[in-house]
C-alpha cells in the first residue's frame, strides 16, 4: 500500500474530485493548507503599497491506495490538476505499513 500526497491548487479540488470518482477511487482526505515552492509567493498592490504574500493558499490531498493503483492515481491527479504554469503542486508518494478500518477491525488492503 502506499500513501499519496497531493498538494494542489484550491481551485481544481472539485475537478480532481470527480476524476477520481471516474477511476473508483472513493477515498480521500482534504485539508486545507498553505505553502511555497519555486514560485516563493505574490507581490500585490493595495491602496498603492506593495507587499508580498509568500504562503499561498493550496488544497492537500491524502489517499491510501493499493500498489496496483498508484500510477493510475497519480495520472489522473497529474492530467486534472495540471494548468502549466508554476504553482500547480507536487505528488508525494510513500509506503504505508499497515491500515486498519476502525468500524470492522479489518487489517491491511481490505482496509483500504
Amino acid at each position: 500500500m502506499k500513501k499519496i500526497i497531493a498538494i494542489i491548487r484550491p481551485e481544481k479540488l472539485e475537478n480532481v474530485k470527480a476524476a477520481l470518482e471516474e477511476i473508483e477511487c472513493h477515498g480521500l482526505t482534504v485539508t486545507e493548507v498553505k505553502g511555497r515552492g519555486r514560485q516563493l509567493g505574490v507581490t500585490e498592490s493595495y491602496r498603492g503599497s506593495d507587499y508580498r504574500i509568500d504562503l499561498l493558499p493550496k488544497t492537500r490531498l491524502e489517499i491510501i491506495v493499493k500498489d496496483a493503483n498508484v500510477e493510475n492515481v497519480v495520472q489522473t491527479i497529474v492530467k486534472t490538476a495540471q494548468t502549466g504554469d508554476i504553482g500547480d503542486g507536487k505528488i508525494f508518494i510513500s509506503p504505508v505499513e499497515d491500515v486498519v478500518r476502525i468500524r470492522t477491525g479489518e487489517r491491511g488492503e481490505e482496509a483500504v
